[in-house]
């Protein structure tokens, strides 16, 4: 194989499932040393073209070709052993087992008579996490480990072998922005070592960041691969989804209700402390800060998920005391909880279980839940929030990321809170659904809701919001009005500078 010659190729690959053209003739080509985005909206094909490429699905035509050589494979391991390795969004780790054995799992180094080689493991597993600069070692139980290292010790696997092509599937979705560093210098580094990347992001920023191409995927077509340095997010987002999206401030053109949610003074620990703040009905307020902020903590305890340690809450001018979330959704407050898939959703159960789950008890006919009542709470919100989805049967894991929000979102709404908390909207969401979802929380507004929205996007916190709160290390630094808050402004605010300070 030349210098020149690409470590990976599909060719024409086609993948239907009944009723469904998944793949229509998908080619891509990944050259050593590159790192390559795959982009397109969720449901575009993506996830399908990595599972033919990983041997989970065999495509019904077309070829795979790693070097020069046409290849057949038959799953993950397969794969893994012809130089193509995955590091997947969600984790796949065994909590109870070290770093060590996680990371050689089916590989283990072996003495006589099969013994395991325990300090040869960890000689080997500490050389990789050297290189990956974390803070825990071989011995560590993986469960002991937040979501982020978790992730790390999932892209320590792809350092164990001789990889061709390494698929990064949203790799920073977990991670803070020291660990993105750390991310961006490890893909870095196997560039330097011809190996080619397959860099699977919605994140605009990050993709015109670390990419040299971008290869395009819609309704399971290919749309054509450019240059990164030769488009721009406008030129990507026609082609992910044939149309052009309107990203201008939102201005409010209703009028704003009573206070809804008023907070005096609220601590929680060394978590946050002295917060402040009120939400009008009809009123989006964004939070916005660094990772570590207290902007979450805040939400939580909102809801009953916190006990706080100083303050008071105010719904509609009443002093109420919340205790758990039974407490926060009698009262009429909701929360979409930052991380759908494990906090907002059970996903092995269908649209219209998780759409009532949280008011079984009030549809009860007798011992029973009447299904008539939660097929009707599904058709009214699945019509209102324009799901997409076959019908009420559907498993919500069969669903795109911006589909399962908005089961989550008619969940609450369902229940008519009073005041909604929206903990990263968007999170794991493609574009074309990213302007989705922020419509349905101006519209949400204008019908009369409080709503207060958590995100880590600079971009979505403007879009949305009326005021901005700007938080830096569990303390409220400024509240913004729309029409004067700037980027620059936020981002000293964020960064612990008081106004005085910044002029």
């Amino acid at each position: 194989m030349t210098a020149q010659s690409p470590v990976l190729r599909l060719e024409g690959i086609v993948k239907t499932f009944p009723g469904v053209r998944a793949l229509d003739g998908v080619s891509l080509t990944i050259m050593p040393g590159e790192v390559h985005a795959l982009m397109g909206e969720n449901g575009a094909g993506k996830s399908t073209l990595m599972k033919v490429l990983g041997g989970i699905h065999q495509p019904d035509e077309g070829r795979i070709i790693v070097g020069e050589q046409p290849v057949t494979m038959s799953g993950p391991l397969d794969a893994k052993a012809k130089g193509i390795v995955f590091i997947h969004q969600e984790l796949s780790l065994a909590e109870e087992l070290s770093v060590a054995e996680n990371i050689y799992l089916g590989e283990l180094p072996r003495k006589r008579f099969g013994l395991l080689d325990r300090a040869e493991l960890e000689t080997r597993t500490n050389r990789i996490l050297d290189r990956l600069k974390v803070g825990f070692n071989a011995r560590t139980r993986v469960g002991d480990l937040s979501i982020a290292n978790q992730q790390m010790v999932e892209i320590a696997r792809a350092l164990t072998v001789d990889a061709k092509a390494v698929i990064f599937d949203e790799p920073t979705a977990s991670l803070t922005d020291a660990e993105k560093v750390v991310l961006f210098e490890v893909i870095s580094s196997l560039q330097e070592q011809g190996v080619g990347i397959v860099y699977i992001s919605h994140r605009m920023e990050e993709v015109f960041k670390i990419t040299d191409r971008i290869s395009v995927l819609r309704d399971g077509q290919f749309q054509g691969t450019v240059n990164t340095a030769d488009t721009d997010e406008e030129g990507v987002t026609h082609m992910m989804i044939g149309r052009k999206l309107d990203l201008s401030r939102v201005e409010c053109h209703h009028e704003l209700g009573e206070v809804a949610l008023e907070v005096r003074g609220l601590s929680c620990g060394h978590l946050f402390e002295d917060v402040s703040f009120e939400v009008r009905s009809g009123e989006v307020v964004g939070f916005y800060g660094l990772v570590g902020a207290g902007r979450t903590e805040i939400a939580e305890t909102l809801f009953g998920l916190r006990e706080p340690s100083a303050g008071s809450i105010y719904l509609g001018g009443e002093l109420v005391r919340i205790h758990c979330p039974a407490d926060a959704i009698a009262r009429g407050i909701s929360l979409v909880p930052e991380n759908r898939k494990t906090q907002g959703l059970v996903l092995g159960m269908n649209c219209r279980d998780n759409m009532t789950l949280a008011q079984c008890d009030d549809l009860k006919a007798g011992p029973f839940v009447a299904e008539g009542s939660e097929i009707a709470i599904f058709d009214q919100y699945r019509d209102r929030l324009d799901i997409r989805t076959p019908g009420w049967k559907q498993l919500v894991c069969n669903l795109s990321g911006g589909n399962q929000q908005k089961i989550v979102i008619g969940k609450w709404l369902s229940m008519h809170p009073r005041v909604l908390i929206v903990d990263e909207p968007t999170r794991g969401i493609d574009v074309g659904s990213k302007s989705e979802i922020h419509n349905l929380i101006r519209e949400l507004a204008a019908q009369g809701y409080a709503v207060i929205v958590i995100s880590s996007e600079m971009p979505e916190v403007l879009h949305v919001s009326d005021r901005v709160v700007a938080m830096y290390s569990g303390r409220v630094m400024r509240t913004f009005s729309a029409g004067e808050v700037t980027e620059d402004s936020l981002i000293q605010a964020i960064s612990g500078i008081e106004p005085e300070q910044a002029a």
